[in-house]
């Protein structure tokens, strides 16, 4: 970051988000990110501690944490520009496992939300077959390997192209298999996501509308408009030559918007299981057990879900 000497002709032609002593994006960053970790931890505690877990619950919660960690990584990054790299000469080495770890729950996150949508959409296009079919305890096995596909790609491009840089046509292969796999999750998810919402809107046995779909494709729209910028950019990462101002200015941008995205995954939730109810005593719990219901809205007046119909919902996933 100190070497980059650019002309004052470039730089003055970028806006003010790209000046690297402006502090306004950072603390907007670090804001975001707080109520984002409040968030993802109060989704974390309770699909975690305090509800039982089914299928759609467990995604879920995979979802939350990869955000979680994610955001955890962002902090880390402001705090190492602003404070570490002053006083300590390790700022390379930190820079990178920052990087590391935030590619990879960024693409954990990504591959566990295309798989919520996917795994939606079979469920509603083809619930017999579904049930049927479906193994009785896939959900583990699949987040599992995403998981460890992640971490693998992750690990793999930060050991090539930043710990060995020298090999740049091994760094290039890396590169484009990571930018395939994210390419894939997008199809997928684009995919799956446009099923659903016209099995929701049109066709022949329209689905009735229920709070769980609703929840999934609010938070498939907010991905792609501010969680997709940063998985674009993470693609033409090493294959777009431009200045270094340049570059800074995307990925601030990117980042503030993945940001975003992280942080409003928990909001969606509550929004969705708190619309149309008058919750009493702000039961938190109760709310997100609404906006993951998977039976629709019938009968409901403003007063709380019955237990059986929630113990109904979560019945019906985990008999598949």
């Amino acid at each position: 970051m100190t070497e980059a000497t650019p002309t004052n002709e470039s730089y003055e032609d970028l806006p003010p988000i790209c000046d690297i002593d402006n502090l306004t994006p950072k603390v907007l960053t670090f804001i975001i990110t707080l109520v984002g970790l409040i968030g993802n931890a109060s989704v974390i505690w309770f699909l975690g501690f305090c509800m039982h877990r089914n299928t759609f619950y467990t995604y879920i919660l995979n979802l939350a944490v990869a955000d979680f960690l994610y955001l955890c990584f962002h902090i880390a990054d402001v705090i190492h520009t602003e404070v570490i790299r002053i006083f300590l000469h390790i700022s390379i080495r930190i820079h990178i496992i920052i990087q590391t770890g935030t590619n990879i729950f960024y693409i954990a996150g990504l591959s566990m939300l295309s798989a919520i949508s996917t795994e939606r959409c079979l469920s509603v296009l083809w619930p017999i077959w579904y049930h049927c079919h479906r193994p009785r305890h896939p959900s583990a096995v699949i987040y599992a390997l995403l998981w460890a596909l992640s971490m693998f790609l992750s690990i793999l491009e930060a050991v090539v192209c930043l710990y060995l840089p020298t090999n740049l046509v091994l760094c290039e292969k890396v590169a484009f298999t990571i930018a395939a796999w994210l390419v894939l999750l997008f199809v997928v998810l684009s995919v799956s996501s446009l099923a659903l919402l016209g099995s929701m809107l049109c066709g022949s046995q329209k689905e009735p509308i229920n709070r769980l779909s609703v929840t999934i494709m609010l938070t498939v729209l907010v991905f792609l408009l501010c969680g997709l910028p940063f998985g674009v950019f993470f693609f033409l990462y090493y294959r777009i030559d431009y200045s270094y101002y340049v570059h800074y200015c995307l990925y601030m941008v990117s980042s503030i918007l993945s940001c975003v995205n992280s942080s409003a995954n928990p909001i969606i939730y509550f929004f969705v299981g708190s619309y149309r109810q008058r919750v009493q005593r702000w039961n938190l719990m109760l709310v997100l057990e609404r906006a993951l219901q998977d039976t629709p809205d019938e009968g409901e007046c403003g007063g709380s879900l019955s237990q059986g119909t929630l113990e109904m919902s979560g019945s019906r996933v985990e008999q598949g």
